[in-house]
């Protein structure tokens, strides 16, 4: 059972490992706009071989229990966090929180230990978490194939960051800041953003454009390694270059205070964009 779980998440670490990983994650991904629990409890099933029976024989689906920390709290008396009461201390520092990623061979473990003893809902919390740990593996992935540098500016590690709200892809974003000074700025970001990604894409294909009236565009059509884009540009917040990765995930280049638009296309040129097509699954 353990060997067909390892394999059905294809947890292997090399570079087919990851893009098996994608793959299977990015096929997860385009079924579960709005039914992300139907498809955990459909995962288990498949995963497990068994059958979601309740003990008192109804079908198990999602099932919640009706009980509410809050409304517990309430209702008995128990503490109420966040008041101020009668403390008088303030908190002047601490290590804070340390960044974790949820272990994937633990979960999967913990997820065949909870279906089979009946706890499905800690079978499918599991499984989540488990799916959620390949999918920052595979940014952190992404994360470490952008340059160390580019056009002369330097990555700013205090900045660069690979965050999820959830698994399936769901809030997505891998970024990677440049620098040399506070005067100039490269961001590089990998996003998930549907509704955008969707936009950008009609836009392209309408072949429309938008202009000032003093004669200059403010955003239009070009090309990086191949790949459409679109490039923008304000006063206000320079240059946004958006490349359309597949139908929900892109990259997105913003320049602060770079010359031109040739400086910019020449900036993104530097990132592997078919590289990371393929760690994310997408065609």
């Amino acid at each position: 059972m353990r060997k067909i779980l390892m394999v059905a998440l294809g947890l292997c670490l090399g570079h087919q490992g990851v893009m098996a990983q994608a793959g299977l994650l990015n096929k997860v991904k385009q079924k579960t706009t709005n039914k992300a629990d139907a498809k955990v409890d459909e995962a288990l099933d498949n995963l497990f071989g068994g059958k979601k029976k309740a003990n008192d024989g109804t079908t198990a689906g999602n099932n919640t229990s009706g009980n509410s920390n809050s409304s517990s709290a309430g209702n008995s008396g128990g503490v109420v966090y966040g008041s101020k009461g009668g403390s008088k201390a303030t908190n002047k520092g601490g290590a804070g929180l340390a960044a974790t990623t949820p272990d994937v061979n633990l979960n999967l473990s913990e997820a065949e230990t909870s279906f089979k003893a009946g706890s499905y809902g800690e079978a499918r919390y599991a499984v989540q978490q488990a799916m959620l740990g390949v999918e920052l593996e595979i940014g952190q992935k992404i994360l470490a194939s952008l340059p160390e540098a580019i056009s002369g500016l330097k990555k700013d590690e205090e900045v660069e960051q690979v965050t999820s709200m959830g698994w399936g892809w769901a809030g997505l974003t891998i970024l990677r800041q440049y620098t040399d000074s506070q005067e100039k700025e490269l961001r590089v970001t990998v996003a998930n953003n549907a509704a955008y990604v969707n936009m950008v894409n009609q836009y392209m294909t309408t072949g429309g454009y938008a202009q000032t009236t003093g004669g200059q565009q403010d955003w239009k059509q070009t090309k990086v390694k191949g790949h459409r884009a679109v490039i923008e540009y304000s006063d206000g917040e320079g240059y946004k270059l958006t490349v359309p990765l597949g139908q929900s995930s892109m990259l997105l280049y913003e320049g602060v205070n770079f010359k031109n638009e040739q400086e910019v296309m020449a900036a993104a040129n530097a990132v592997d964009i078919d590289g990371i097509k393929k760690m994310l699954g997408e065609k």
